[in-house]
């Protein structure tokens, strides 16, 4: 049966590979055109972002005196995305840069590149007061006093802290203030988008609040970590298919079915940017099935309600 498992997962591997190469680079075309900095106006602040998450966030405070230009494209992987020339020169017009601040591999890789392109360039750190959770990749390594240490001894944070609702009224906060910073004389205006956004934020957790009370003590079975915060808010916890950006040997993947088995798991939340090799073998394992979910999807209000939707009837 081991043998049987293997082939299978070597045929999924080759097939999805291929779709998902085409499927990035049909998104990375949209994005060009979207993120072009020909569109920049001379008049407006000109606010750069590491993730899609970020970008209504900006303009909800900003409002018609920003323009928001995003690093890592839809589709692509912020722990793995290595940016554009045409984007690094974009960074020249930028007065701003939001700076998720929470270890996303793409800032801990490139935001030093980023600034020393533009040392007049404001750069806000979006997690400032965000209270950190340990990220759960790295669950096969040795814990120490409950807390997750890399190979290299380092304890590590997990950086998707956007997924709340109450992070991102931090993050919202953080970005009004870098706003006012630079451009004092429209405060009033900022506060106002701000106070209105907030207002917004707090009925979407309370939304989520009431639509998941019965989700409380749940497990849901997901291929990347992202969702540590989210379920911390609500009650949940996650298992993660991957770990430390790796597809799980077939030992580990067949502790996942046995321990799904066990749990009665009846779906794999899965997200755009990563392969689906693993969690196909796994759900036809299971019975289980696939459900995608974007953590990084522009349009967040908006995306939180089909997410929240998604683990409900999951």
């Amino acid at each position: 049966m081991e043998k049987d498992f293997k082939i299978l997962f070597m045929v999924v591997l080759i097939i999805l590979t291929v779709s998902g190469t085409l499927i990035y680079f049909s998104n990375y075309h949209d994005f060009l055109n979207y993120n072009n900095a020909s569109n920049v106006s001379n008049s407006k602040i000109v606010v750069a972002a590491s993730v899609l998450p970020q970008k209504e966030f900006i303009e909800k405070v900003g409002g018609d005196k920003v323009q928001v230009i995003i690093m890592v494209p839809p589709g692509a992987d912020p722990h793995t995305y290595e940016p554009k020339a045409s984007q690094m020169e974009q960074i020249a017009n930028a007065q701003i840069y939001v700076q998720v601040g929470s270890g996303i591999d793409f800032e801990m890789t490139w935001i030093d590149k980023i600034k020393s392109l533009n040392r007049n360039m404001i750069v806000i750190n979006d997690s400032k007061g965000i209270t950190f959770i340990p990220s759960i990749e790295n669950t096969s390594n040795t814990e120490k006093n409950g807390e997750n240490f890399s190979s290299t001894g380092i304890i590590e944070s997990d950086p998707h802290v956007w997924v709340s609702p109450k992070n991102a009224q931090i993050m919202v906060e953080n970005i009004y203030q870098g706003l006012v910073k630079i451009d004092p004389q429209n405060k009033e205006y900022y506060l106002i988008n701000k106070e209105n956004y907030l207002k917004e934020l707090r009925q979407l957790d309370k939304n989520i609040t009431r639509e998941l009370s019965n989700q409380k003590g749940s497990k849901i079975l997901v291929y990347h970590p992202s969702w540590g915060y989210f379920c911390q808010d609500y009650g949940m916890t996650q298992i993660a298919i991957e770990k430390e950006g790796k597809d799980p040997t077939p030992k580990e993947m067949m502790n996942i079915i046995n321990l799904s088995k066990k749990d009665n798991i009846t779906a794999i939340f899965v997200s755009p940017q990563y392969n689906t090799r693993s969690s196909e073998v796994i759900a036809s394992e299971i019975g289980a099935k696939l459900i995608f979910v974007d953590e990084l999807a522009p349009d967040y209000v908006v995306n939180m309600r089909k997410i929240v939707k998604a683990f409900e009837n999951g």
